[in-house]
């Protein structure tokens, strides 16, 4: 969803995070087990009782699995909880960025300084994490001399600093060769 803002200016909304969790009166469980703010299991108990707890302290009683038997609630601020979720979701997502595709191209004929600089620039993609997909481009004549450009794109996987797996062998795709490294 996109706002307009004063001034002219667009601004993409943040998700909000739904929360699927029950909140004090919403439980229907007879029966829960209680973790205190700290995690600590304080035990089972009758949801009146685990519901007086929660309002002696002034906090919310947030079911936190539902499908254990009985369930497990948990003695928290609800702001505090959401707080939580939030981080453990943005957490998440940039776990998954991390796992990207990232492309080095490079040709047969290219001078020392460039593949230097192309051997850095895939070195640092391997240590963030990422697949590192290597094209190697055939202009012209050059395709018809495939040999030498396998040999061309094998020097280069050698002198990767980092230790590397090979995802298959090299393919060959119209315009060159293709192979994907990742670190150990």
């Amino acid at each position: 969803m996109i706002r307009r803002r004063r001034g002219g200016r667009w601004k993409k909304r943040r998700p909000v995070l739904k929360i699927n969790n029950k909140i004090n009166q919403n439980i229907i469980a007879k029966e829960v087990r209680v973790l205190g703010e700290d995690g600590k299991n304080l035990g089972t108990f009758p949801i009146e009782e685990a519901l007086k707890m929660a309002m002696e302290k002034g906090i919310d009683l947030i079911e936190v699995s539902p499908k254990a038997k009985p369930p497990v609630t948990k003695i928290i601020s609800f702001d505090k909880f959401r707080y939580q979720k939030t981080k453990e979701l943005k957490k998440e997502q940039n776990e998954q960025k991390t796992k990207e595709l990232k492309h080095v191209r490079i040709t047969p004929r290219m001078g020392e300084h460039d593949l230097e600089v192309k051997l850095k620039q895939a070195h640092s993609f391997l240590e963030k994490g990422h697949r590192v997909e290597i094209n190697l481009f055939l202009k012209g004549r050059e395709k018809a001399h495939q040999a030498w450009g396998l040999k061309k794109l094998d020097e280069f996987i050698k002198k990767v600093e980092t230790p590397i797996q090979k995802s298959g062998p090299p393919k060959f795709m119209g315009r060159g060769f293709a192979i994907q490294i990742f670190s150990k």
